[in-house]
């Protein structure tokens, strides 16, 4: 694996992150109301989960898998070069619901090319290397949409700022194609990743690590979902779930909902409040590097605390700052509403690496060992349904008002966290349906690496 490929997907990367937050600025630009906008959310989310599944099957059947990343890169900068020019509000979350779907899809893809040509002793190293060049790219594009409306006017005129940052960004990912067709690994069909168990150990690596930099504000991992949800057998689940791991699993549809309902309406909510495009994209930014800065301490206290009062706390914490960012954020003259608001993301950046850290954590000691990759995938999977539920619901809701949308939100997360806090068992330190005999840290027959006790393995690996 070449560092001038990491190169390649870590610019193209860099046109992720910027439509991250871009293209919903820009349907606000348009006129958008807030059910739009939690439309856009939700069809981002929902269509990338079967896109993932199905684009990584389709990926086991082919012998050029590379072909299937450049066509995904030209996708994405035919996409972004086109959005301006699109006439309605419902043809750009068309597009962004496009987007998205080739943008999810070819996670999977890239994982199977990192692991093909290399020994299973290496895969975690070489997942966590492109992961981290991605995560830098995300981070990248939400640096430049923070500072092209600075220096954008004076280049291509003021009425034109976000119209060319679209063309940037697809500028972007187009040289992403040209530097990874000369790039990308070619492995031979013999060293896919098709076995059962090899599936399984890049599923356990992907389920017990932590998350990249743009986990704070875009959640949801096709590949996660793809590698944790290939080897579920609904059957087998129902005669092995107790009720403390269904309580678990309810609370967590219900904050990972709420999540999705606070940031489905946040960019509107912020440009209502007077902020500039530059400004939300700072915002957004500091939530993802509160998060990232936190993921490896956040770790460390999951293995030495009570996870049952982290996990709690955390969501505790996420529920309160969810409306608190909404009346903070009009106090005052723009520049203290900017201030707070960037305390108040940052603090949910946090709350959301204990949040996610903590959670793995937990489903893995509640699972029983022998279906504990098949629970990892479900939980990876309510995540990415949750998202959709909680995009129109929050666009809904910030309909009736923001502080509704946000209070609702915040309201789900606590309830969850309340189902957390009542799951004492996870404070005796042991699972819920494991016996003696069935190894508390073991993933469909894989070891969790010693000192990993929470499954943690990658900063960067998501």
């Amino acid at each position: 694996m070449t560092e001038r490929w990491l190169y390649a997907w870590g610019l193209g990367s860099v046109a992720f992150g910027g439509a991250s937050l871009l293209v919903p600025l820009y349907i606000v630009q348009l006129g958008a109301t807030p059910v739009q906008l939690g439309l856009l959310a939700a069809t981002a989310a929902l269509i990338g989960a079967p896109g993932a599944i199905l684009f990584g099957r389709l990926a086991n059947r082919v012998e050029h898998r590379r072909t299937l990343v450049l066509v995904t890169l030209a996708a994405v900068a035919v996409a972004l070069a086109a959005i301006p020019f699109l006439p309605t509000i419902t043809s750009v979350i068309v597009a962004n619901a496009v987007l998205w779907l080739v943008v999810a899809s070819i996670a999977p893809v890239l994982t199977m090319l990192v692991v093909d040509d290399a020994p299973e002793s290496r895969w975690s190293e070489r997942i966590g290397r492109l992961n981290k060049y991605q995560g830098y790219g995300w981070a990248g594009g939400l640096v430049l949409g923070t500072v092209w409306p600075l220096v954008a006017p004076r280049l291509v005129g003021a009425q034109a700022v976000t119209q060319a940052l679209f063309w940037v960004l697809a500028a972007c990912a187009g040289a992403s194609t040209l530097g990874a067709a000369g790039s990308l690994p070619n492995p031979r069909p013999a060293d896919h990743v098709t076995a059962e168990r090899r599936v399984r150990r890049v599923a356990r690596i992907l389920s017990g690590s932590r998350r990249g930099i743009k986990g704070a504000t875009f959640a949801f991992s096709p590949n996660r979902l793809y590698w944790t949800t290939r080897g579920i057998h609904l059957g087998r689940l129902r005669t092995r779930l107790d009720p403390t791991l269904l309580t678990y699993l309810l609370a967590a549809g219900l904050f990972f909902t709420g999540f999705a309902a606070f940031w489905a309406p946040l960019p509107l909510f912020f440009t209502d409040e007077g902020f500039a495009s530059g400004q939300v994209f700072a915002l957004y930014l500091v939530s993802s590097l509160g998060s990232a800065v936190c993921y490896q301490g956040a770790g460390r206290f999951a293995s030495t605390y009570d996870v049952r009062l982290l996990q709690s706390g955390a969501l505790a914490a996420r529920g309160v700052l969810f409306p608190v960012v909404a009346v903070v954020t009009g106090l005052g003259a723009l520049s203290v509403g900017l201030v707070t608001a960037g305390a108040g993301l940052a603090a949910i950046g946090v709350t959301w690496a204990f949040i996610a850290v903590v959670g793995t954590a937990i489903v893995t000691r509640l699972a029983p060992a022998g279906v504990r990759g098949e629970v990892l995938g479900l939980h990876t999977a309510l995540g990415a349904v949750a998202g959709g539920i909680g995009g129109v619901l929050g666009g809904w809701l910030a309909a009736l008002g923001y502080l509704v949308a946000f209070g609702v939100a915040g309201v789900l997360v606590l309830v969850g966290a309340a189902l957390v806090l009542s799951l004492r068992i996870l404070s005796d330190g042991r699972t819920a349906t494991a016996s003696p005999s069935e190894p508390a840290n073991e993933v469909d027959g894989d070891a969790i690496p010693a000192g990993s006790s929470d499954g943690v393995v990658d900063p960067h690996i998501d």
